[in-house]
């Protein structure tokens, strides 16, 4: 959770991203307790009612969970959960526009692969 809060997006859903990829790293394991919205908004400087509002999206997700006076939880197969979200968006956002372009532009689905293969990712 070293990450910096832009203004280019809500800071209440920057809070839910950095926790999310704080888990997709290993740095959150499953059943492995996060930082509470005190903890969180101490760190970002931010209101505790905005690090609860990203901590409930992820709740809602039931990516975390609440352990009565305990606090919030990684839940089991959160990494999953989030890799699979994660997944259909980078298809949406990346995905269908470069196929659109292609398509705009003729290019074929083996021409596609084959840029794609001399390139390295």
């Amino acid at each position: 959770m070293n990450e910096r809060l832009t203004e280019q997006k809500s800071i209440y859903l920057q809070i839910s991203e950095m926790i999310e990829t704080d888990i997709l790293r290993g740095i959150l394991l499953e059943e492995e307790q996060v930082p509470s919205t005190n903890e969180l908004a101490k760190l970002y400087t931010i209101n505790p009612a905005t690090a609860a509002k990203g901590v409930g999206l992820l709740v809602d997700e039931d990516i975390l969970y609440k352990r009565r006076g305990i606090g919030m939880f990684v839940s089991k197969g959160a990494r999953d959960k989030i890799l699979t979200k994660r997944k259909a968006a980078f298809a949406e956002n990346h995905v269908v526009p470069l196929l659109a372009e292609a398509r705009s532009l003729g290019i074929s689905k083996e021409e596609l692969l084959t840029m794609i293969g001399e390139r390295n990712i």
